[in-house]
């Protein structure tokens, strides 16, 4: 039912309405919040409209007035009124704007709702529902408004959000529209002018216009981003990292740019100087925003990029991203993938222009970020070939504490060389006088040292580098290209060392899945070599250390011990065995375990010493009876 009495209008809402108001206030927005940034959204949108129509209406009301959002707050009347200079509304725009619910209190709309509610339907061309969002905090809401229209009518709307509203004439009203929520009891916090503050601080902080809550201005900080780079210093830049990133530091890198294809696309992303999780200190969270028309969306989405990228800070902002009816969750998943392959995309370009123009700063980023880049290697298989040229070694043809490039190892292989080698240990010193290192140093083959066991993770799950293969120099399948001189004694004929194999095999048991002649050992009698089906040694001691704790006890080595026949210790253990078989399996244990002491192997030495203490005693003519305790 409509009563008109002198331009007043009483509207009834229709059955349907008062489920319908239920929904969009309870159901489409997680954050009671948000109806700050959405009342202030339209405002910056009728700034935008108004702005453009004085180009071409010199006769504007209020033609000086400044483009700027005011917002008043009086907590002992517990309100809230936002105030803009904007295009306004007439009667039949303040219809279609506020009016749309009410005028569309169908059961098609009403089911549409409630759809939005339940899944990401995309209703945010509905106009006036952001609007709406005001009554999660308002038990009444009272809007004024004035057309730029010449000789435009001032308009007031009001209603409870219950079962009516009303519409009048107010000449009293200016150009713009003014918004006044008289908040219920439990939302007195909105008429605390401190609150309101962080609100817009968290949510609007770059909108293109002022917003003042009462005579102070609250979005000082620019949108830098949407800006030309001819137009900002490095100053700008240093500024607004330091108000995003909530810090008195500068950045280390700075990245700004545009994109039209396939997305428009604003993006100013930041590398700090540091990340506390590599300080152990737990897992960093997300730190890029996500804007749209200068209001941010979403707080550091955990989907926006590649959780790699977890250290980069910064904003990006994109308009062509469709989101659901509440602006809180990325709807089409399909535009974020490319907006994540756009972003990552320019992100790896630019790491590796910083690596090749100044090495030493990139050394330094490296040493600090360089774990992300491994993950991302490890995780991220879209970008995995452009995150492994960015990876940085240590090898056997650079100085200590320089690193090189997997594309750089490539440049410097040798004529007939199909693979790219590596070694695993805890300092260059432990690699090369370990016995997995004599193969490359005899051959002269460059090998990559990598510090642990997650950067030999790393290379061993990306396989391959410009498709040649990555090989653990402890792997059992080795294939080193040319052959390496020979050196020490004569060595067991083949049938000696095949019955030397044998027989070790047999004492050993399950601890080694074979025994076999070594083709890589030149100086060290014996090495254990992985027989872990991928798996590298540094591998397998990273997982016997995962699940040694767990009560079905932790995984069985899978190595192969590779014996040197050319040795006098394998070749003195050959001849003991038909003279002296009890010191020849001790020997052989020994040798044994010092390969696996080698390998890194040994979680739980007890064994290995009551087995070295009983040879040393051997070996020093004592008898146990006659050790005095």
């Amino acid at each position: 039912m409509t009563t008109e009495t002198q331009q007043t209008e009483t509207h009834e809402f229709q059955a349907e309405i008062r489920q319908l108001l239920d929904i969009v206030i309870h159901s489409l927005y997680t954050n009671r919040e948000i109806f700050v940034r959405e009342l202030i959204s339209n405002s910056a949108d009728a700034l935008e409209k108004v702005r453009y129509q004085q180009l071409t209406h010199p006769d504007m009301p209020d033609k000086d007035a400044p483009l700027e959002i005011k917002i008043a707050l009086d907590q002992d009347a517990r309100t809230f009124t936002i105030t803009d200079t904007g295009v306004g509304m007439t009667r039949e725009e303040l219809g279609e704007n506020l009016g749309t619910i009410a005028r569309s209190g169908t059961k098609a709309f009403m089911s549409q709702l409630a759809e939005a509610a339940k899944k990401d339907v995309n209703l945010i061309g509905q106009f006036g529902v952001g609007f709406y969002s005001s009554f999660m905090a308002a038990d009444k809401v009272t809007v004024r408004t004035r057309s730029f229209h010449p000789d435009a009518t001032g308009w007031r709307w009001e209603s409870e959000g219950k079962g009516s509203y009303v519409v009048a004439e107010d000449a009293e009203a200016p150009r713009g529209t003014s918004i006044t929520l008289h908040l219920r009891e439990d939302a007195a916090e909105f008429a605390e002018a401190d609150t309101v503050k962080d609100v817009i601080r968290r949510f609007s902080a770059f909108v293109p216009f002022p917003v003042l809550v009462g005579d102070e201005r609250v979005n000082t900080v620019q949108a830098i981003w949407k800006r030309s780079k001819g137009e900002l210093s490095e100053d700008d830049y240093k500024e607004f990292y330091q108000f995003h990133a909530n810090t008195g530091e500068d950045p280390y890198y700075t990245l700004h740019f545009t994109a039209d294809v396939p997305l428009e696309i604003n993006a100013l992303l930041y590398v700090p100087q540091d990340t506390l999780e590599r300080m152990g200190f737990g897992q960093t969270k997300p730190g890029v925003d996500l804007y749209c028309r200068n209001v941010m969306i979403m707080k550091s989405p955990e989907d926006l990029l590649p959780e790699w990228m977890r250290f980069v800070k910064g904003v990006i902002e994109s308009e062509d991203l469709p989101l659901n009816i509440s602006r809180e969750t990325l709807q089409d998943n399909g535009l974020v993938k490319r907006l994540r392959k756009v972003i990552v995309g320019k992100f790896l370009r630019f790491l590796g222009e910083q690596a090749d123009n100044d090495a030493e700063k990139y050394k330094t980023f490296y040493d600090k970020f360089g774990m992300f880049l491994h993950e991302g290697v490890r995780g991220d298989f879209a970008h995995r070939d452009d995150l492994a040229k960015l990876l940085r070694f240590e090898s056997s043809k650079s100085e200590p504490g320089v690193r090189t490039s997997l594309t750089e190892y490539l440049s410097r292989m040798k004529d007939g060389q199909e693979r790219i080698y590596f070694l695993t240990g805890p300092s260059r010193e432990a690699i090369e006088n370990g016995p997995y290192f004599e193969a490359f140093r005899e051959r002269d083959v460059e090998v990559l040292y990598t510090r642990d066991a997650y950067e030999d993770y790393t290379l061993s799950q990306l396989a391959a580098f410009e498709e040649k293969p990555l090989i653990s120099g402890d792997s059992d399948d080795l294939q080193l290209p040319g052959d390496a001189p020979e050196r020490g004694g004569e060595a067991l004929s083949d049938e000696q060392a095949g019955e030397l194999c044998g027989w070790i095999k047999e004492l050993l048991g399950e601890q080694v899945r074979d025994v076999k002649v070594s083709k890589r050992l030149v100086e060290s009698p014996a090495a254990a070599t992985s027989a872990g089906f991928g798996m590298t040694n540094a591998m397998q001691k990273l997982m016997a250390t995962l699940n040694r704790d767990k009560a079905m006890g932790g995984m069985p080595m899978m190595v192969h011990l590779e014996i040197n026949p050319r040795h006098s210790l394998v070749r003195r253990i050959a001849s003991l065995k038909g003279e002296n078989e009890g010191l020849a399996k001790d020997l052989a244990h020994a040798l044994y375990d010092t390969a696996m002491l080698a390998a890194g192997l040994v979680s739980e030495p007890q064994e290995m010493v009551k087995r070295l203490n009983g040879l040393l005693e051997k070996a020093a003519g004592v008898e146990k009876s006659r050790i005095i305790m």
